[in-house]
């Protein structure tokens, strides 16, 4: 499985109230629903394509829909949240590792993990990285503490 990892980036915010929000999704809804009218738009056409349930997160691809639903088996408290794809033509992982700081802030990396073909990977692997990249940097920006 290919793994592309965004840098690590501090999150102001204690790791198992991080770890508690990532596992709900519908609370990431409910605050972009909030806070709509400071969304830039490109962002929230984004946003329009993506739905946010309990326990999952649908995402309209040029694929179809793909449903990254909550992993409990893989994700561990405090440290580890995975959501896994299902019915994706390819296995998908997103993956958020979590270190606790001595500070009580929180070291954030997000990974996206997907078991692609060779040839199909070298075509997509730069857009994957910067996906990556966004998804952890998207995550150093969420207000965890307000959620």
């Amino acid at each position: 499985m290919e793994s592309f990892k965004s840098a690590p980036h501090v999150i102001d915010c204690d790791a198992a109230t991080i770890y508690s929000k990532l596992t709900n999704p519908s609370l990431i809804h409910h605050q972009i629903e909030t806070h709509a009218d400071h969304i830039d738009s490109e962002s929230r056409r984004h946003l329009d394509t993506v739905r946010f349930n309990e326990d999952s997160i649908s995402i309209q691809s040029p694929m179809g829909e793909v449903t990254l639903a909550l992993d409990h088996e893989q994700s561990v408290e405090g440290q580890r949240v995975v959501y896994t794809a299902s019915q994706s033509p390819v296995p998908i992982n997103m993956v958020v590792n979590l270190e606790a700081q001595p500070d009580g802030n929180t070291m954030s990396t997000a990974e996206l993990q997907l078991q692609l073909p060779f040839f199909l990977r070298k075509m997509v692997e730069g857009q994957l990285q910067e996906g990556a990249n966004q998804f952890g940097e998207l995550l150093a920006r969420i207000p965890f503490d307000r959620l």
